[in-house]
């Protein structure tokens, strides 16, 4: 991977052999461990990018009603996209950043939250806790909403270490939230149940 002359990444070859002796390059080609901090920050948000790729591919067999199915898909190819910069500002040293670098940005983090409140007027209010599950699609983003709580949890230990950008675990706190209620949501509109917890069992 590189840069071109506007700072756009180039992915020019899959292989490398660079990371063969088990360190990898950062955007401003510092060699790091694989197993540190910020490879480990980074390389989950990429997991959890992959685990809301599979919660749309379930989409595309979901019995729900298609303008909701359109609706999902559309909010959950938005948050892909800006995981890409999560990733990248993760992958890039706050001294390494180039000019007009995308970055999270407050109005992400907004987007988010203006979201999450749509879809809970839809919900109403939760008065118990849930079990993961429900449809297809609900269950998957149940399970990258815990790995989207991992990805936040490494971003936090990191910056104990190194500095951050400053909304990338905002925003990661906020998608959490906001993949809970995408989970409830789907499984709503494809009709199929959600299992409440059973404090007595």
């Amino acid at each position: 991977m590189s840069k071109d002359s506007s700072g756009k990444m180039r992915i020019t070859r899959v292989y490398t052999r660079g990371g063969d002796k088990g360190e990898t390059a950062l955007v401003g080609n510092q060699r790091v461990p694989k197993d540190s901090k910020r490879i480990e920050a980074y390389g989950t948000v990429d997991e959890l990018n992959s685990s809301i790729g599979l919660a749309r591919a379930f989409l595309q067999k979901s019995a729900q009603d298609a303008a909701a199915n359109i609706r999902l898909e559309k909010e959950l190819a938005k948050i892909q996209n800006e995981l890409f910069v999560v990733g990248s500002d993760l992958a890039t040293r706050v001294q390494d950043r180039w000019k007009d670098m995308p970055l999270i940005e407050q109005h992400h983090i907004d987007e988010l939250e203006k979201l999450i409140d749509e879809l809970e007027a839809d919900l109403g209010p939760l008065k118990e806790f849930i079990l993961p599950g429900g449809s297809l699609a609900g269950a998957q983003l149940h399970q990258a909403r815990t790995v989207c709580r991992r990805a936040e949890r490494a971003a936090v230990s990191l910056r104990r270490e190194e500095p951050l950008g400053d909304l990338v675990i905002p925003y990661l706190n906020r998608l959490g939230d906001a993949l809970f209620v995408l989970a409830r949501w789907s499984t709503r509109q494809e009709g199929a149940p959600e299992t409440l917890w059973n404090r007595e069992k």
